[in-house]
């Protein structure tokens, strides 16, 4: 299997080695910015730290921040000692953040000060996290420590570097384990199929707790000898100001974030800025409509190239070529791994037909955290399942067209209905409920519940999406709340989701 380094470590030293004084990483709220080495210092500074706080290899350490370089330092310097790191999705409510690390098992938690107030409320559900370390500067962070020899780390390919936490169907997430190989083939295989070199300057706008970010526009980056511009969230209003004043060439995004520019700058990027640099944008999480892509490439110059991915295949396992064979409303090719459509029983579909796409590769996840039936029904047969449905063309390129989960994805947010589901049941009034995802111009997808009340009780829509803000993530919560009778079901007491969007 074709490994070019061995694990994340020895990549970034390569780059210090060959390149130690090219800026790598860019900090846009405050202008702070890093050559290779100077990154590579900050990494090993951190590490020293969490090493003194006693985290080993093998362990896991907790990150709850905001998209800035302090999160990406953070990240290497997990890897550097051989731990894994562990993104927290910062939407999130408290009681969910508390079971992400509490299942992980997590040893140390790297935390910006904003959140602090969250954690104490939960600190004592976290009887096994030992260390909690501000994180909002590193050089703060890491001032009075007293530098020393490290030992050296035993780091294989095959050793976790990663846990990220994906919606699951049973409404509870589960712990996805990426590998060193996993992460740098997953690089690889992005910088070479969009051509990326040293010249390259990624904009990291989309969230570092997903892998979006850390694989696309922060690990791609790194691969080529590129750099990479840290962005706290993304704003329409101040984009094309980023990308003239730091020559971005290319960016991770989602179709939202395209229909929100296109809103915003109608005629095309504002006169007086540079922005002729920027070669494309990477768009994933869920399909862009081809009229989008069509307004946003002839009003701003820049193409729009499609992908197709989940935590579990690293991040990318498909992108439309950078150049005129892309196909609008197509995911693309396969990057470098193996992809097929399938029937139930695993047998290929012809070509055109719907099926289950299934994945095999080197960026293909380790398995699921302490999750053996959940690692064992997904690798059936030797292959990953993704659960969503599409089909091929005769010339190779994938479409995705519906899942076979009931997911939702709402601005690129994963949502399943079933979490959402249980919160519900949990109100006294309640005695059903159903949530499904609606068409939403803006975001994709929305949320929609139905709900049926007990017998004599007495709730209002408002008062039920003001239970669930109380314990869901806000972009899980519902939008509206239709209060009905009865929720449609089949013979065989199946929810007729169909039934239920119609009635929106």
């Amino acid at each position: 299997m074709r490994v070019d380094f061995e694990n994340i470590p020895e990549l970034l030293s390569a780059r210090i080695a060959t390149t130690p004084e090219k800026l790598f990483l860019f900090s846009q709220p405050d202008g702070r910015q890093y050559t290779y080495k100077q990154f590579g210092d900050a990494v090993e500074r951190t590490a020293s730290l969490l090493l003194e706080k006693g985290v080993k290899k093998g362990d896991v350490v907790s990150l709850l921040m905001p998209n800035s370089v302090e999160y990406v330092i953070a990240y290497f310097a997990c890897w550097q000692l051989g731990a894994l790191a562990g993104p927290i999705n910062s939407l999130l409510k408290a009681q969910e953040i508390a079971y992400v690390i509490s299942n992980s098992e997590a040893k140390a938690l790297l935390v910006n000060s904003q959140f602090l107030p969250t954690i104490e409320s939960v600190r004592q559900e976290l009887r096994q996290l030992s260390s909690v370390i501000v994180f909002d500067s590193e050089s703060e962070a890491t001032r009075e420590l007293a530098l020393t020899d490290r030992e050296a780390i035993d780091l294989r390919p095959d050793d976790e570097g990663i846990i990220i936490y994906t919606s699951g169907t049973t409404g509870k997430p589960k712990g996805c384990l990426l590998t060193h190989r996993n992460v740098i083939a997953n690089a690889r295989q992005i910088s070479q199929w969009l051509g990326f070199t040293a010249a390259d300057r990624l904009l990291t706008v989309m969230p570092l707790f997903h892998m979006n970010a850390v694989s696309v526009t922060t690990m791609a980056a790194l691969y080529a000898g590129g750099s990479t511009v840290v962005s706290p969230k993304f704003s329409a209003s101040r984009f094309w100001q980023i990308v003239s004043d730091y020559q971005v060439t290319s960016f991770g995004s989602v179709a939202t974030m395209l229909s929100m520019l296109l809103t915003s700058y109608p005629q095309g990027a504002p006169q007086g800025l540079n922005t002729k640099q920027l070669r494309f944008a990477m768009c994933g999480s869920a399909p862009v409509p081809a009229e989008t892509i069509k307004r946003f490439e002839e009003t701003f110059n820049c193409l729009v190239v499609e992908g197709y991915g989940l935590s579990e295949s690293t991040c990318r396992s498909t992108f439309n070529p950078p150049d005129q064979r892309r196909r609008a409303g197509s995911c693309g090719l396969p990057i470098g791994n193996e992809m097929r459509v399938v029937d139930d029983e695993d047998n290929d579909v012809p070509v055109g037909a719907l099926g289950e796409i299934v994945l095999r590769g080197e960026n293909i996840l380790k398995g699921y955290y302490k999750n053996p039936e959940a690692t064992k029904t997904a690798f059936r047969n030797g292959w990953f399942h993704t659960g969503d449905i599409g089909y091929r063309d005769q010339d190779g390129f994938y479409y995705i067209v519906d899942r076979k989960s009931d997911m939702i994805i709402r601005g690129g947010e994963n949502i399943y209905p079933r979490e959402i589901d249980e919160v519900l049941y949990e109100h006294p009034s309640v005695a059903s409920a159903a949530v499904v995802g609606v068409p939403d111009e803006l975001y994709g997808e929305e949320v929609a519940a139905f709900v049926v009340l007990r017998e004599g009780s007495e709730t209002s829509e408002r008062e039920l999406i003001e239970f669930c803000k109380g314990r869901l993530a806000d972009y899980k919560c519902p939008k509206t709340v239709r209060l009905v009778k009865e929720i449609p079901k089949g013979p065989t007491g199946k929810l007729l989701k169909r039934e239920l969007v119609k009635m929106i």
